[in-house]
């Protein structure tokens, strides 16, 4: 099927901003559920069921944050075995709005039940269930959230437009944490759960523009639908076509699937290390967040321009090298208090954005519009196929030294082995070549 021509799209026109604003509103679950205030309380001293001062403290508070850990490993798990499913038959039909509505509603849904979530050992599994959940139905909206980034850019403003969408997370992220250390975190317990509530209100309401202004494009469907076992026979095919025809798209979807995987335990369990293992309060943690998203947002706009001219790798490979060394020294200091946090914690924040941002870049160079959804799918599978080494490398170090300390250098090792995969990786990517060439030689049923 030939591709419809990509209408011109100017950086900050009205599809740009309601696409971003998906991103922004999904702060509401990355920022302050899975980042800077529900994890943390999940992993706060009221689940443990002990005092402070009581034998196998210390071992309970470390068990809180393996549990977690393993939760979002399972969840991880799902998302690998439903995103080709997924990315698949929105292709297949031209239509990615209904899918990303489904999803959003998930995310939203299981917000409203963290509402239920009290501060007691006997809750704990339940809320990791919803952290999970919200998870899996996160990560399957973006394939077509991701996918939509293609329709309204062009090759030479992809970078910018990644950014910016991006970066609105960020900003977004600031506002909401702003709004709610302001009002309803003062109030303990009773308002990390009404402040769940708030964040599902939030996410519906900037979930629901993309769904009008960027519409479906049915000249890109397919028409081609698999079933489950066929979608899967498929993405196998898919992969050995790559092996055969394209190895360097291959190695760059392991690579990043590694790094995006320590990319995202960076945020997961930051907030858990300052609070575990640097002495954070939970305000100082709140501060910290609405500083972490701040550095982060404007690090990730200056590299969109970065990205356009230079291309993704260089800021990938930049980012990753920063991200090593200042996780590194972080480990190596955590006694010294926190001041050691502030700093590096803020500098691993400078590395996080960008290095996303120009993953999502780099692949949409190479993605032909009627395969958005199984490309980004694949992105998603091998991203999520690799997305329990994060977590089961943070619960290892944390359980076999019981240390939440060791956590760090779990995360480190894993960013560490997504740089050493990356370099063989060829950065310069012509939008013309690449994933939908690399996928003809196909043997496809």
């Amino acid at each position: 099927m030939t591709t419809a021509p990509a209408p011109a799209v100017r950086l900050l026109d009205r599809r740009v901003f309601a696409w971003a604003a998906w991103d922004w509103g999904s702060a509401s679950f990355n920022a302050v559920i899975t980042t800077f205030v529900f994890t943390v309380y999940l992993t706060s001293d009221a689940f443990t069921g002990l005092d402070p001062d009581a034998p196998g403290f210390k071992a309970a508070k470390a068990a809180l944050s393996s549990g977690l850990g393993l939760g979002l490993a399972i969840a991880g798990v799902a998302v690998a075995l439903i995103a080709p499913v997924v990315g698949r038959r929105s292709d297949a039909v031209g239509r990615r709005r209904r899918p990303l509505a489904v999803a959003s509603a998930v995310v939203a849904a299981s917000m409203i039940g963290m509402t239920f979530v009290q501060p007691a050992p006997s809750f704990f599994w339940f809320g990791v269930a919803l952290v999970a959940i919200g998870t899996v139905a996160y990560e399957a909206g973006a394939v077509n959230y991701n996918a939509m980034l293609l329709p309204i850019s062009t090759p030479k403003s992809i970078g910018r437009i990644s950014a910016f969408g991006w970066a609105s997370g960020y900003v977004g992220g600031i506002v909401l944490l702003v709004l709610l250390v302001t009002t309803l975190i003062p109030l303990g317990s009773s308002g990390v759960q009404l402040s769940a509530l708030v964040c599902a209100i939030w996410f519906t309401v900037f979930a629901i523009p993309v769904l009008f202004a960027v519409p479906d494009d049915r000249r890109i469907a397919t028409g081609e639908q698999l079933g489950v076992l066929a979608t899967y026979r498929r993405l196998i095919a898919d992969l050995v076509a790559l092996w055969r025809n394209d190895r360097n798209l291959l190695m760059f979807l392991v690579a990043s699937a590694v790094f995006r995987d320590g990319l995202t335990g960076v945020f997961t369990f930051g907030a858990v290390i300052a609070a575990a293992v640097f002495g954070f309060t939970f305000s100082d943690v709140l501060v910290f967040g609405v500083a972490a998203n701040l550095v982060a947002g404007v690090s990730t706009l200056i590299s969109g321009r970065f990205d356009d001219r230079y291309g993704p790798k260089p800021v990938i490979m930049t980012s990753l090298v920063g991200l090593v060394i200042c996780g590194t020294i972080a480990f190596a200091l955590q006694h010294e208090g926190r001041w050691v946090f502030w700093v590096f914690g803020l500098a691993l924040c400078l590395f996080v954005g960008p290095a996303q941002t120009s993953s999502r870049a780099l692949l949409g160079r190479l993605v032909p519009a009627e395969r958005a959804g199984e490309l980004f799918g694949l992105y998603a599978t091998t991203g999520r196929a690799a997305s329990f080494i994060a977590p089961a490398a943070f619960a290892a170090f944390t359980a076999i030294a019981q240390d939440q300390g060791f956590g760090i250098l779990g995360i480190v090792l894993v960013l560490a082995l997504g740089l050493v995969l990356m370099l063989p990786v060829k950065g310069s990517f012509s939008p013309a070549e690449g994933a939908g060439r690399a996928l003809e030689g196909a043997d496809h049923p």
